[in-house]
């Protein structure tokens, strides 16, 4: 392949954007390929090169990069009647009402304009509703580019993860291992009285894709309620990918108080949303205290995009699809490894996927989670499998970003450049997208 022409638009990103890119996600070695366009399941990029595309946008795509018809009816309607007004507008009115109707844990929702502004209001909302300054994260989850949650260490020792937030910040936030129910109930036991919400993915979605071990969300939900706290699910990546409609939440059986989505919810456009009980999310302003506003929230031809998004999936066998290709795709990998790697993990679940390059497994894929792993305790891999954040990155995550992604690009295949990011199917591919990518794999592996 050829790649001059991303290379020299690289080298003038250099000058004028820090790092080359605008997400820190997108710097790739020795650069990034720059994409021209989309092209159903595959993109192309600035140079002419063809891949087919497994990060789709990090999650948003889910019909690939050419939506359906009324999708795109809807956006060049709303486009063509204006940019945006400043003032409500019919359609952010459906649009709620479909997700409400669909997601367990809404009654009421807050359109915003990304998933860190979604989490960002959420913290704020769980602070002010219960009077309380404490929130419970997650080590390894990620909630945004937000001062509250941008925190590494433990209870008792929590510091900023980044430089540019002050250690005052960070002392409000205690980090727990994630699946680990003896952790949470020792912090709320420490400060249950202080502790606003828990904030926690369902998936651990941004690291590796780590499922909960079995009835851990209940045991949230268990001590949230004990406690007065409220339990906030993150379903920026997992909301209308896990569990269709209903979102991871309903396939957990798990309701929380307050839920934040981004990715589907706008149709591929920028997009964020707080949905949870009324009681709760009536405390935003106007209707309450806690202050929530933004020009460009709700906008119309994000809202049309989104609801025209969730209703053709509800019409149409789109979960199905995605669902049975993803499936097939981590069937198809476990197959692989078993004979070339089989310390390596396959995780994922729906459309999801991931093969985290873990290094110390049993050698035999007898009697496993198949499709990728469930955190089965009779699993004969179950001790090996990653349960945290620290174990996805104690993986070869140098491997995954020097070679294995390197290859896979080679032989036309695109997946999310390091060990930690999702990777997603979407409607537009098929039956013989898997195969070809498999057949990466056998390469790459």
């Amino acid at each position: 392949m050829n790649h001059e022409r991303s290379r020299d638009l690289y080298d003038r990103a250099l000058s004028v954007l820090p790092g080359g890119v605008n997400s820190s996600v997108r710097a790739t070695q020795p650069y990034p390929p720059f994409v021209a366009r989309g092209d159903g399941a595959h993109v192309v990029d600035a140079d002419g090169n063809r891949y087919l595309d497994y990060v789709m946008g990090y999650g948003p795509l889910l019909y690939g990069h050419d939506a359906p018809e009324p999708v795109q009816s809807a956006v060049q309607k709303f486009a063509s009647e204006g940019p945006m007004y400043g003032m409500p507008t019919e359609v952010e009115v459906e649009h709620a009402e479909f997700v409400a109707r669909h997601v367990p844990s809404v009654e009421m929702i807050r359109f915003v304009n990304s998933g860190t502004e979604a989490t960002v209001s959420a913290v704020r909302l769980a602070r002010g509703y219960t009077g309380r300054d404490k929130i419970v994260v997650m080590q390894g989850g990620y909630h945004g580019a937000q001062e509250s949650t941008l925190v590494a260490g433990g209870p008792e020792n929590p510091r900023p993860s980044t430089p540019g937030i002050p250690p005052e910040f960070a002392k409000h936030t205690l980090p727990i291992p994630f699946n680990d129910p003896a952790a949470a109930e020792a912090v709320f036991e420490e400060h249950g009285d202080d502790i606003a919400a828990v904030l926690v993915e369902p998936i651990l979605a941004n690291k590796g894709i780590v499922m909960p071990v079995d009835g851990y969300h209940q045991r949230l939900r268990e001590l949230c309620d004990d406690h007065g706290s409220l339990l906030v699910f993150d379903e920026v990546i997992t909301g209308f990918r896990v569990g269709g409609l209903g979102c991871a939440q309903s396939t957990f059986g798990v309701t929380p108080d307050v839920t934040t989505f981004g990715k589907i919810i706008g149709g591929g456009f920028p997009v964020g949303a707080i949905g949870g009980k009324a009681e709760i999310i009536e405390r935003f302003t106007p209707a309450g205290d806690v202050f929530q506003s933004g020009t460009f929230s709700g906008h119309p031809v994000t809202m049309a995009a989104g609801h025209e998004y969730l209703k053709f999936a509800a019409e149409n066998d789109v979960y199905e699809h995605v669902n049975r290709l993803g499936r097939r795709l981590r069937e198809g990998v476990e197959d692989l490894l078993e004979d070339r790697a089989p310390e390596y993990t396959v995780v994922g679940t729906d459309s999801m996927f991931k093969t985290v390059f873990t290094r110390d497994a049993p050698g035999s894929f007898e009697d496993h989670c198949e499709g990728g792993c469930r955190q089965r305790d009779s699993c004969p891999r179950f001790d090996a499998c990653p349960k945290t954040g620290a174990d996805v990155a104690a993986a070869e995550t140098g491997r995954w970003e020097r070679i294995f992604w390197q290859e896979m690009k080679a032989q036309g295949v695109l997946l999310t450049a390091n060990q930690f990011e999702s990777q997603f199917v979407s409607y537009a591919h098929t039956d013989e997208d898997i195969e070809e990518t498999l057949e990466a794999y056998k390469t790459a592996l």
